[in-house]
């Protein structure tokens, strides 16, 4: 059964039964509709899931489209990550299609709209327009270019198309109402003047479309019969059907519109993002802490957990916050039952076993996953020299303090139970060594007197651990609403200084040096974690995915 089987209803969903119950429609065609100017988001996650979740229930189909109209943003590496997004997903497109398709369709409705005497070529610059377009209390101010004969225009915008006009120097625009209370009708720009070559038509072009334009176009041409877009473009979709009324199409689509996802901790806008790229904030786009989805996918998440996540926070008309632990939540119900455990000591504290018989080497059977049958034990080996975390020893223990100490004992995970006897420590006073003796008899769980310890604690073998680097990631920024800006200050003002805490001398299980890259685990008592790209079997890198708290679950329990 697939995640739209499934899915919540929602009110595009009942729009779409509607439809076809009515006769309207047989099934669904819906389109995915990125501009290739910057990586996918975790937002753009949503629409996805929802417009291919939508025609997979319906047994229609989705599009996937660049909405490439504006060469001087746009390149082939964006195109490539998008499609690799959809797919990782687990979507499949029916149809790839890009604006630039239909550049020469555009022109000749531009043409149309001309003749009828619906557009015409302002020689206005971009400031006069903007400040002529009034306020929302105030009406906008007709240009003095309005009323030119449509021969006049006809000819401006065609020599606007073979490059005679400087960039700036003319745009083409409808002619619609300059008093509308939308001012998205109040006579928008069609074409501009770009000179610059487009990534798949090269110099053909030196005018482009603006997206409002082009976009009910393509879903006229391709037959889309929901265009799903974001709240932002409500007011938008006055514009789209005068488009759409105004010229002969094949086709008349409609537009719907529903909340976008807004999660704590993170800013969306790509301009914001792609700046934290530049400005080498982060690594790159794929940094695990952007909340681009390769960003998701090198941190260890996986398509099935985003897809959860999309369905179960459902569609709606009103734009709301959603906290990421909840994404988290669904990440770990899956990792949980599917990673593999290993053990990893992050901040070793080497510890000898006095009366280990020598030259001993115990080889000791561990559960690869206790939540699936299937998955199998492992092998690990065990000799007189381990390593514990630094954070499982203290010299004078706290309250609740459980893990070893000076005279205590502990059981160590799937091996013995050792009592601490002493311990060493260098000039400055740090402990950089502990000597304990071990009960030989109490081998897995398995001791003479039945005593039973309270604190168990992870470990690797000096023999055979090999060093690895780990990334202990956490948010990118440290307000929970970045909507929630105090006056005067920049998203920046908000990066926290500790959303990445890099780990050189780690040791782990040595069946992870051959992990590949995005392989994923839990590291027992410390979280999830995954191989990274650049994983190499000389060089393992980790990074942390999520933490084994849960403060969700509780809350998904009382509903």
């Amino acid at each position: 059964m697939t995640d739209s089987e499934n899915a919540n209803s929602n009110f595009i969903e009942e729009i779409i039964t509607n439809d076809i119950e009515n006769g309207v429609i047989k099934s669904p065609i819906t389109r995915f509709p990125p501009e290739p100017n910057g990586y996918l988001h975790i937002g753009h996650a949503k629409s996805i899931c929802l417009n291919f979740g939508l025609a997979e229930h319906f047994g229609g189909n989705c599009n996937l489209r660049f909405d490439d109209t504006n060469p001087t943003k746009e390149e082939t590496e964006y195109v490539e990550s998008i499609m690799n997004d959809v797919k990782w997903l687990g979507f499949k497109w029916a149809n790839l299609c890009h604006a630039s398709d239909y550049f020469d369709q555009f022109y000749a409705w531009a043409i149309d709209l001309i003749k009828a005497e619906k557009a015409y070529v302002d020689d206005q610059s971009s400031e006069e327009i903007r400040a002529n377009r009034g306020t929302l209390t105030q009406p906008g101010v007709e240009s003095p270019y309005r009323n030119r004969s449509a021969e006049e225009n006809l000819d401006l915008f065609e020599r606007m198309a073979k490059g005679e006009f400087d960039e700036g120097s003319r745009v083409l625009r409808a002619k619609i109402d300059m008093k509308s209370g939308n001012i998205n009708l109040r006579d928008p720009v069609l074409y501009r003047i770009l000179k610059r070559d487009h990534y798949r038509t090269g110099n053909k072009w030196c005018i482009y479309p603006m997206y409002d334009y082009a976009h009910g176009y393509e879903d006229a041409i391709e037959g889309v019969t929901h265009s799903i877009c974001t709240l932002e473009f409500q007011d938008h979709r006055p514009l789209y059907d005068w488009f759409i009324e105004n010229v002969s199409v094949p086709h008349v689509p409609h537009q719907y519109e529903f909340a976008r996802l807004n999660l704590t901790y993170t800013v969306m806008s790509k301009r914001k993002l792609l700046e934290l790229v530049t400005s080498k904030i982060v690594s790159g786009w794929d940094d695990p802490r952007m909340p681009t989805i390769c960003g998701f996918r090198r941190r260890g998440y996986t398509p099935a957990s985003i897809r959860r996540f999309c369905r179960e926070i459902g569609v709606s008309k009103t734009d709301s916050m959603v906290d990421i632990e909840f994404l988290q939540h669904f990440l770990r119900e899956e990792l949980n039952k599917t990673a593999i455990r290993m053990m990893a000591v992050l901040h070793p504290l080497k510890v000898v076993l006095t009366n280990w018989p020598e030259n001993f080497v115990d080889e000791l059977s561990a559960d690869n996953n206790p939540e699936d049958e299937n998955a199998g034990t492992r092998t690990i080996k065990m000799g007189r020299e381990i390593y514990i975390d630094r954070g499982d020893f203290m010299e004078e223990p706290v309250k609740g303090f459980f893990r070893l100490a000076p005279g205590r004992e502990v059981r160590l995970k799937h091996a013995y139970i050792i009592s601490c006897t002493d311990l060493v420590k260098d000039s400055d006073g740090n402990i950089i060594e502990l000597h304990c003796t071990v009960d030989m008899e109490s081998r897995s769980a398995n001791t003479a007197d039945g005593r039973k310890v309270k604190g168990t604690l992870h470990w690797v073998w000096g023999g055979d651990a090999i060093p690895a680097k780990v990334n202990l990631y956490g948010n990118l920024f440290t307000l929970r609403n970045m909507n929630d800006m105090e006056e005067g200050k920049d998203y920046k003002d908000y990066l926290n200084p500790e959303s990445l805490v890099v780990l050189e001398n780690a040791l782990v299980e040595p069946s992870l040096a051959t992990a590949k890259p995005l392989d994923r685990f839990q590291f027992l008592r410390h979280g999830y974690f995954c191989a990274d790209k650049d994983m190499t079997e000389a060089s393992p890198v980790f990074n942390l995915t999520v933490s084994l708290k849960d403060s969700w679950a509780k809350e998904l329990k009382k509903l």
